[in-house]
């Protein structure tokens, strides 16, 4: 999957939006307030394609003992979040699109009532 593939398919999601919240780099894909993926778009320019996805705390270890594509990355919660390598192509874009849904449904799931129910309004 190239970096389009994946905007598009993220902002097909119910109540997403794009930004730049931390610098020009990286661009994050919100549910309402909160993140779902980041994507360094400096590595993506160098051919280094990852993105990073919030993850349930046991399908992380899972994953990552699945997959060499899959580790810990910098910045975020080891626990809670997920590096993809996408560049080496271990991955299908079946398998990618499944992370995304994921890492969106967790992040859905963690919101307030409030929140959810204006979701789906």
């Amino acid at each position: 999957m190239d970096i389009e593939q994946i905007r598009e398919y993220c902002l097909s999601k119910k109540g997403t939006t794009e930004s730049f919240p931390f610098d020009e780099d990286t661009l994050v894909f919100k549910v309402l307030t909160k993140m779902f993926l980041l994507a360094p778009l400096r590595k993506w320019d160098k051919g280094e394609s990852t993105i990073t996805l919030k993850c349930n705390p046991e399908y992380t270890e899972e994953l990552r003992a699945q997959y060499k594509s899959i580790y810990a990355g910098p910045y975020v919660s080891n626990k809670h979040w997920n590096t993809i390598n996408i560049y080496e192509g271990e991955l299908q874009p079946k398998l990618i699109k499944a992370l995304i849904d994921h890492s969106y449904d967790m992040v859905v799931k963690g919101m307030t009532k409030k929140m959810r129910e204006s979701l789906l309004n």
